[in-house]
């Protein structure tokens, strides 16, 4: 029994060497893999860029039964374009309406990223 134990042990230290032989494992595709068009599309959550604004899932809707069914409350985004005098160029966001109510009252993306803790260079 005592040398199948140390059998096991040798082949188990073998296994872990092995696993660290090779290649290393590629995070980046090359550029010819990089796809285009639909097929690059990702799933973006329904957020507000810049108040950080997410569905409300606790929202309960009550018959005239009086039955309780949940439901989602979704915010009201938008896409807008902003032209941002600190980058120089036109930025395109997916703003709640709330949010774009405060970046009028702020006078400008600049003043309400600032704030908000935003960096427009992402967008």
């Amino acid at each position: 029994m005592n040398k199948f134990l140390s059998f096991i042990v040798a082949l188990l230290a073998i296994a872990k060497v092995a696993a660290f032989m090779g290649t290393p494992v590629c995070t980046q595709r090359p550029a010819s893999m990089q796809r285009n068009g639909a097929s690059s599309m990702e799933m973006r959550a329904r957020v507000c860029d810049l108040l950080g604004k997410t569905p409300n899932r606790q929202a309960r809707v009550v018959t005239f039964s009086h039955k309780r069914i949940k439901k989602v409350q979704h915010v009201n985004l938008q896409w807008k374009r902003f032209f941002s005098e600190s980058l120089n160029r036109n930025v395109r966001l997916r703003l709640s309406t709330k949010g774009i109510k405060t970046v009028n009252k702020m006078g400008g993306i600049d003043a309400a990223a600032k704030k908000f803790d935003v960096d427009l260079a992402k967008f």
